[in-house]
């Protein structure tokens, strides 16, 4: 037993001193994807070929309790930040409902991790979705003072807009300037991909970093738009898929199942959730709903393969070893109807989008035209629209039910089966703070600082922990101010302590709160509700992850108890009053 702790306690040593010696500091890169599901990645159940990520889920840590706030904005602001979304000025969207909580601009009271880094001598790139300003097109300068290299980042390639076509994305950028992909002189691939050029400019920020700043540690954080809608992918990715899926809604989510209890990242003792969003056998256009889903398995395996070249740069360079990689997504898959409507509609079922077929306001264009129709788009031509009207070569946008996706002239989502599909065991989807909406994988690599690779760690965290770990290994402080503004403290804790064999010590509980569904969890304890009006359910998460035994009539207490603390937080964090009223409408009007 003694020689064993000896042993131990030499490996401990061994490896600290390989990462705060001769290596220095790490390189740290952050990769977020968007509107996937639980179990979509192969290390966490899913048939998507994703091998690059399984060999980092196996030579680092699996998180199995790690959450995102369920929606895209909210969670980039509290990632960059370390705090709750409404703590940095976006508990909603891009969009200023009047709060302090919900201004929909990155609030200057959170340090970015960039502006945390660089001042410990840390060079700063990001590549992707930044999602966190509602000044998309800025009249001047002054306008773009959320935007990334304003908040901290050295050199940025990406989209200040949150979703837009893969093949002609809107909202554009390099470094500080709008640009037209078609028009870019540095950056000529054959076909124009998003995803793709996400994964070329991050290769290429750390073949820059090795030639100009080889000495310095570089921090990069690489927000991939894959797999929000629109349903866009390369027909070569999506020939990996063409059948892959003619089983069904209820045959992917028990192989899932099957697979991710294997795994170890799902209880064996924990039951699946009902099916949702439509049965297999009641489908009326099978050729439409199979594809729907090869296309998204199509764009999770993309984004894969672009993180084995950011893996083989990092090796290339010599930088892999000492390199802390965390890849997480944004928030549960997405059920929202976008493009897959009667007529031509889309967006939702309430907001129909008047431009959405642009050749036929009857219905919708099933079949794509034999040749354009509409004149073609100079290649300077900035695309101003989230859904582009045409093509850049003059095809008019399709969308409806039964619209084949994948191709530049259609848009739409996948739906909410197999959103229900990707969420696999869990209840809900993206909005909702029930388990399928904030559930992520959290896969953490880092050869230097990981005693025992493969372990998982199932101790619950959140995004707010990601800054605080990021302080922790990089050796840089927290900023009490910047720019003469007073910060918030940081709200989580360090995650470097597993890597290491240990455990998370967390004093508080983790909270949520999106468009009035909210939760609160501590220890095996998850209280949640839907909408400002719901009331409170209580789960066992250690007996019962998949939300399916209310336990809040014989446990009183407890609700008592957490719905306080929940209280509390809401309103230190700002998140109430909230807009929509309920259950604080005299509090808002200040009686």
């Amino acid at each position: 037993m003694m020689c064993r702790i000896f042993l131990s306690l030499a490996l401990t040593i061994a490896l600290v001193a390989r990462v705060s010696g001769a290596t220095g500091k790490p390189d740290i890169i952050v990769i977020l994807s968007d509107d996937m599901g639980f179990s979509d990645i192969g290390c966490y159940g899913g048939e998507i070929e994703t091998p690059n990520l399984d060999a980092l889920a196996k030579g680092g840590l699996k998180y199995t309790q790690f959450y995102n706030t369920a929606r895209c904005c909210p969670t980039r602001a509290s990632l960059l930040t370390g705090l709750y979304p409404h703590q940095a000025g976006i508990g909603h969207m891009m969009d200023d409902k009047g709060l302090d909580g919900y201004r929909g601009e990155l609030s200057r009271n959170g340090a970015t991790m960039a502006e945390v880094v660089k001042p410990a001598g840390y060079r700063t790139y990001m590549v992707g979705k930044w999602h966190v300003t509602k000044k998309v097109n800025p009249q001047g300068e002054n306008e773009k003072s959320n935007w990334p290299l304003q908040r901290g980042f050295e050199r940025f390639y990406g989209t200040i807009h949150g979703a837009g076509s893969f093949f002609d994305p809107n909202s554009l950028v390099k470094d500080n300037t709008l640009i037209s992909p078609y028009a870019d002189p540095d950056y000529k691939p054959e076909q124009y991909y998003y995803t793709d050029a996400i994964s070329d400019h991050a290769v290429r920020f750390i073949s820059d970093h090795a030639k100009e700043n080889k000495d310095k540690p570089l921090f990069m954080y690489v927000a991939y738009t894959a797999a929000h809608w629109p349903m866009h992918a390369k027909e070569s990715d999506m020939a990996k898929y063409k059948g892959k899926y003619a089983g069904g809604y209820d045959a992917v989510r028990a192989a899932r199942l099957k697979k991710a209890r294997a795994l170890g990242v799902v209880d064996a003792d924990w039951a699946i959730t009902p099916q949702a969003g439509g049965k297999w056998d009641e489908v009326k256009d099978r050729a439409y709903e199979e594809r729907c889903m090869e296309v998204y398995a199509a764009m999770v395996d993309c984004m894969d393969q672009g993180i084995g070249r950011i893996v083989a740069e990092l090796k290339k360079q010599g930088r892999y070893e000492n390199t802390l990689i965390f890849f997480m997504q944004d928030n549960g898959g997405c059920a929202e109807p976008i493009g897959r409507g009667k007529g031509g509609g889309a967006g939702n079922k309430k907001k129909p989008n008047a431009n959405a077929n642009a050749n036929n306001t009857a219905g919708p264009v099933l079949r794509r035209a034999d040749k354009p129709t509409l004149p073609p788009l100079a290649a300077e031509y900035l695309q101003p629209d989230m859904i582009p009207k045409q093509t850049r070569d003059g095809f008019p946008m399709r969308q409806g039910y039964g619209v084949l996706p994948g191709a530049a002239d259609t848009y739409c989502g996948y739906g909410e089966a197999w959103a229900n599909v990707s969420n696999t065991p869990f209840r809900e989807y993206k909005h909702w703070v029930h388990e399928g909406g904030i559930s992520t994988p959290l896969i953490a690599h880092w050869p230097a600082g990981t005693d025992r690779p493969g372990r998982l760690v199932k101790a619950p965290a959140h995004l707010i922990d990601i800054m605080a770990t990021v302080v922790d290994v990089s050796g840089a402080p927290y900023p009490k101010e910047q720019n003469d503004t007073a910060t918030t403290p940081m709200e989580g804790v360090s995650l470097k302590a597993p890597f290491m064999g240990g455990d998370i010590s967390r004093p508080q509980p983790i909270f949520w709160e999106h468009e009035g569904n909210r939760a609160v969890r501590e220890g095996k304890w998850k209280l949640v509700a839907k909408g400002p009006r719901g009331a409170w359910e209580l789960y066992d998460m250690e007996a019962d992850r998949t939300e399916l035994h209310d336990l809040a009539a014989p446990h009183q207490d407890v609700v008592t108890d957490l719905a306080a603390k929940w209280e509390t937080w809401a309103k230190r964090a700002q998140v109430i009053p909230w807009i929509w009223g309920a259950p604080y409408e005299e509090e808002r009007a200040g009686r």
